[in-house]
C-alpha cells in the first residue's frame, strides 16, 4: 500500500462549553516521532490521544495541536491559589532584577494555564469530545496521505516502465555486442600471430563472453521491478521494502555499467541510474 508520509488535517467543532479544533501535520521521518500540544484541561487525555495517532500513522514525524476556546463561563470560577502565589513570587523576583523595565500585569498572571478553573465544568465529556474529533481529523489525514500516495505510485510506475524499456534495449543489443567483440578479438589475434589454436581461442572467447555477459543483471533488474510493482498492491506499509528494492536496483545498474563494452549499453545504464535515483527520492516520502 502506497501512502505518503506528508499530510495535513484540521477539524473543529463547537460545543456548549467551547470550541475545539485539532490540527495534525505529518512529514517524512525514518521512524514514528510524535509531538502533541494540548491545553491544560486536556492533558489528562494525552495518552489516549497518542494511542489513537499511533494507530493511524505508522511512520513519519507527527505534529498535532488541540486548540480550545472556552465559552463564556456562567459558573463559579476557581483560582489555584498555590500556583498563583508561585507565579507572583517568581514575577517579583524578575521585577526586582529588571528594575523599572519590569512590569507585572495581574491579567497576564491569571491567563497562565491552570490558574483559573471552571469549578462547574465536567472535563470527562470534554476529553471524550476531543477524542472523537481527533478520530475525524485522523480520518481526513489518512485520505490526504492516501491521495498523495496515489500520485507517488503513478510516478514510480512510470519510472518502472522506463527501467523495463531500457532493460529491453540492452537485451536487444546483446547479440550484436557479442558478435562485435568476437570479431574485434579475432582481428587483433590475427595481427599478432599467424598460427592460432582455435580450440584455445574458443575457450578464451567463452570465458571473456561470460565475464562481460549482463543477462543475469538484466534478469535480476526485471525481477526487482516486478517486486516493486507487487509492493504497490500489498496491504502493508511499503516504504521500507521499497527503500531496500531501490538499493538492489541501483546495484544491478552499477554492475551493468561496469560490464558494458558498448556505448549504447553504457548510456542505458546511466539512464537507469537516473530513474532509480528519482524513485529513491520519492520512496523516502512513503510510509
Amino acid at each position: 500500500m502506497i501512502r505518503s508520509m506528508t499530510g495535513f488535517a484540521r477539524r473543529e467543532r463547537q460545543f456548549p462549553w467551547g470550541l475545539l479544533a485539532w490540527e495534525v501535520k505529518t512529514v517524512n521521518h525514518r521512524f514514528l516521532e510524535m509531538g502533541c500540544r494540548l491545553p491544560e484541561e486536556f492533558r489528562v487525555g494525552e495518552a489516549e490521544f497518542r494511542q489513537a495517532i499511533a494507530a493511524a500513522v505508522r511512520r513519519g514525524k507527527v505534529e498535532c495541536s488541540l486548540h480550545f476556546r472556552p465559552a463564556v463561563l456562567a459558573g463559579a470560577l476557581e483560582v489555584d491559589a498555590e500556583l498563583l502565589s508561585s507565579l507572583t513570587q517568581r514575577a517579583q523576583q524578575i521585577a526586582s532584577q529588571a528594575g523599572a523595565a519590569a512590569r507585572i500585569d495581574a491579567l497576564d498572571l491569571l491567563r497562565w494555564p491552570g490558574v483559573i478553573r471552571d469549578g462547574t465544568r465536567d472535563h470527562a465529556p470534554m476529553i471524550a469530545a476531543a477524542h472523537a474529533l481527533l478520530a475525524d481529523a485522523l480520518a481526513e489525514l489518512s485520505r490526504f496521505r492516501d491521495s498523495e500516495g496515489g500520485r507517488l505510485r503513478d510516478a514510480l510506475e512510470q519510472r518502472c516502465s522506463g527501467l523495463i524499456e531500457f532493460a529491453a534495449r540492452v537485451a536487444d543489443r546483446l547479440p550484436e555486442v557479442r558478435a562485435r567483440m568476437r570479431t574485434k578479438l579475432l582481428e587483433r589475434i590475427a595481427q599478432l600471430v599467424s598460427d592460432v589454436d582455435h580450440d584455445r581461442l574458443e575457450q578464451e572467447l567463452a570465458i571473456l563472453a561470460q565475464r562481460l555477459d549482463v543477462d543475469e543483471e538484466i534478469d535480476r533488474l526485471r525481477g526487482h521491478v516486478i517486486e516493486v510493482r507487487k509492493t504497490f498492491a500489498g496491504p502493508e506499509a511499503a516504504g521500507r521494502r521499497l527503500d531496500f528494492l531501490m538499493q538492489e536496483l541501483n546495484r544491478e545498474a552499477n554492475t551493468l555499467s561496469s560490464k558494458s563494452q558498448d556505448i549504447e549499453t553504457t548510456r542505458a545504464a546511466v539512464d537507469m541510474k537516473v530513474l532509480i535515483e528519482q524513485m529513491r527520492e520519492q520512496v523516502q516520502n512513503i510510509e
